[in-house]
């Protein structure tokens, strides 16, 4: 007969036993008391028998894996007192959790290993290499019990030696604790004892030990992660930020407010991506476009239409002026007067708490820290594309000064990408003029978006004269300077599309080489791996912002800068996990898409049941007044409740409408308190309103509305 099967009868049948005969009702604390008094008795005559039938049954009862393990601690406290307790329980617990341990390895593991092989190949590695560090931290903070652990460490190739000795040491702390319960509780003769100061103690040591166990276990973590490196005595900052983009500017200023000692480092441009490649420029390259836009549509205001007259170089002279404008807010002269030490070069963490700084006058400079924030952004991501790199192409950061350097906009313009920053740049080139053709590998444009909102988006663009071209795949760049094509795969098979001008928009990508995360071991995926309070794998090395992810949005940059920022200067005291739930962003095309929280596609797609309501635009006094009734909003909601779990607006002033519901969404405020405010009339905000009007009326109560309309024609006689 097979040897694996005969030991799991055996197992199954003493199981059975236990749960037959009743076993389990011994192993509890009025059992315990009750029997104090013999077992005593017994101890006393025979201390070494009682002593080796208590190991034994110990032992067996951890091997099987049956609960009563913590009652048997406290008696062992009880019957042996606190040194023989902690002795005699401190190896029979290791003995018997190895036991378990082994028969779980000869039962189950071949089996699991041959089955899951490939998905457990990282589990593997990782116990290879730490699992002595795993099995503690799960014996010193008893996250899971451990009848569980025995029997999941049992499948994982950790040698049977290192689990004892580990298993010993980790629980060696939690067994003083319960045994010394267990001697307290030996105690009690009277409800009065119950108050005593020792069993006070012992109680509380009990509800600390996981605190405890979570703070050995943090600084044994510190102290190996940091082995390698010596730690200053001193240190000329208490933070170094590394980019003045919106995440570095943030933590900078949060650090100086705190009076703290903080320098920032920039390589390049104060302000980041957002002033001088990406918000501001694109908003105020839109803004002109709208404006020749309703110019060649003026008829729809009862004016007369005009073919505008653009004057290239002039609108590019309009946007470098507004990024002029807005550079004081985040100058270097501004900072500087809040008590931040701007360093303009180039930083290389060389170990955790020190700074290397390439200065741009040519010094090196070197500053030790407690702590440092990582906000190195993002940078446009360039598909391989043969003949891409002889192409001349253009990113979203690098046209501004190239298109600023121009007389005239160049007339046919590709725009490779159907997200926000491709669709934007295409409906607005295209209203200024130039022949926009929009190339999207994709089924549709705004991919995370609903299909509704796609299709609307679609139209729009298509309105403004761009030929979007979804379903085409970008495959090369052919021709000479003067006569360039871009080659693109569709069903129909291959077409070569002509340009001036090749704008990639496909995407941006975090900041992950040159400042020595690669040297240190930081950990980087598409971003910098953090937990969930920003930290990396060094505790006093933060990132926030595009480097961090999870999303490139200015203003939730600015919102992780302060988690990053606040924990990097008093996580020693408190740590803030980063909070994501309501997190708002807009699409700046003209019907703006402004979303917050779930889509109804993302709510379909997790099987979140919601009720969707819908207020379209063109019922809209103001929408209709200003000629703007394209677009509606959508609020999700859980089916018969008012709590908001999405909104999405497309229209006219999308991202002003939207905050209303951010506000709600983040203060627990539901539909009916949106309704109850009151809106100012006529505006684009009431649709907000009867937006939540809308979902009242589906919830009215009918049996109760049909009551009062009988009342009143009882009232009328």
């Amino acid at each position: 007969m097979n040897k694996r099967f005969v030991l799991l009868l055996l197992l199954v049948l003493a199981l059975a036993a236990w749960v037959h005969f009743d076993l389990g009702d011994w192993l509890t604390l009025e059992a315990l008391k009750s029997q104090q008094a013999a077992i005593d008795g017994y101890f006393s005559a025979n201390p070494l028998l009682v002593a080796g039938l208590f190991f034994l049954v110990y032992v067996v009862l951890t091997a099987l894996s049956v609960p009563g393990a913590a009652i048997l601690t406290l008696a062992a406290g009880a019957i042996f007192g606190l040194y023989w307790g902690t002795l005699i329980v401190s190896f029979a617990s290791t003995i018997g959790a190895t036991f378990a341990f082994l028969a779980s390895r000869y039962l189950f593991r071949d089996a699991v290993q041959a089955r899951f092989g490939d998905r457990l190949r990282r589990v593997n590695e990782g116990i290879a290499r730490d699992g002595a560090f795993y099995l503690f931290s799960l014996r010193l903070v008893p996250v899971f019990p451990f009848f569980a652990v025995n029997l999941l460490m049992g499948l994982t190739p950790i040698r049977t030696v290192t689990y004892f000795w580990v298993s010993q040491l980790g629980m060696f702390l939690g067994t003083i604790i319960y045994v010394n319960a267990g001697t307290q509780l030996a105690r009690i003769d009277a409800l009065s004892d119950i108050a005593s100061p020792g069993l006070l103690a012992s109680f509380a040591a009990l509800g600390l030990l996981p605190w405890i166990g979570k703070w050995i276990m943090a600084t044994i973590k510190r102290r190996r992660i940091y082995a390698r490196f010596k730690r200053p005595r001193r240190f000329d900052r208490n933070l170094v930020v590394i980019g003045a983009g919106a995440a570095g500017l943030v933590s900078s200023y949060i650090a100086a407010t705190v009076k703290a000692k903080v320098t920032l480092v920039e390589a390049s441009k104060m302000g980041g991506d957002c002033l001088n490649y990406g918000c501001v420029p694109s908003k105020a390259l839109i803004k002109s476009a709208r404006i020749a836009e309703q110019m060649r549509h003026a008829d729809r205001y009862g004016l007369l239409s005009a073919s505008p007259q653009i004057r290239f170089r002039s609108v590019m002279q309009r946007i470098h002026d507004i990024i002029a404008a807005i550079e004081p807010h985040d100058s270097v002269e501004r900072y500087t007067e809040l008590g931040v030490d701007v360093v303009q070069g180039y930083a290389r963490i060389v170990d955790p708490w020190t700074v290397e700084i390439a200065r741009n006058d040519g010094e090196i400079q070197r500053l030790t820290t407690r702590a440092i924030v990582i906000a190195a952004g993002a940078e446009p991501v360039v598909p391989d594309l043969p003949g891409l790199a002889d192409s001349g192409y253009l990113t979203s950061d690098t046209l501004w000064e190239e298109f600023a350097a121009r007389d005239t906009m160049p007339q046919r313009i590709i725009i490779l990408g159907g997200g926000p920053i491709g669709s934007e740049l295409s409906q607005a080139f295209a209203r200024l003029g130039a022949d926009v053709s929009q190339v999207e590998r994709g089924a549709r444009l705004l991919p995370r978006e609903d299909e509704e909102v796609s299709e609307l988006a679609r139209d729009a663009l298509e309105g403004a004269g761009v030929e979007v071209l979804t379903g085409h795949e970008a495959l090369r760049v052919e021709g000479t300077e003067s006569d360039r094509h871009l080659i693109v795969r569709h069903a129909g098979g291959e077409r070569a599309i002509a340009f001036d001008a090749l704008i990639v928009a496909v995407g941006r990508k975090a900041r992950l080489s040159g400042y020595g995360l690669e040297d240190l071991g930081i950990e980087t995926q598409r971003t910098v791996v953090t937990d969930e309070y920003l930290a990396t794998v060094y505790p006093n090395i933060y990132a926030a912002g595009d480097v961090a992810g999870p999303y490139q949005f200015t203003h939730s940059a600015a919102h992780q800068a302060w988690y990053a920022s606040v924990n990097a200067l008093f996580g020693q005291f408190r740590r803030f996990k980063a909070d994501y739930r309501v997190i708002p962003w807009t699409t700046f095309i003209d019907p703006e898409v402004a979303r917050v929280g779930l889509s109804e596609a993302e709510a379909i797609e997790r099987g979140v049941a919601v009720e969707v309501t819908r207020y379209p635009l063109h019922e809209l006094d103001r929408a209709i007044a200003d000629s703007a009734t394209t677009g509606f909003v959508k609020v999700l909601t859980p089916p018969g409740k008012d709590r908001i779990l999405g909104v999405t607006i497309v229209g006219e002033h999308a991202g002003e409408l939207l905050a209303e519901y951010v506000l709600a969404m983040k203060h627990g405020l539901g539909l009916g308190k949106i309704l109850g405010t009151i809106h100012t009339y006529p505006t684009m905000a009431e649709a907000n309103k009867y937006a939540a009007g809308e979902w009242k009326r589906a919830h009215a109560p009918q049996r109760l509305l049909k009551l009062v309309g009988r009342y009143h024609d009882w009232r009328r006689g």
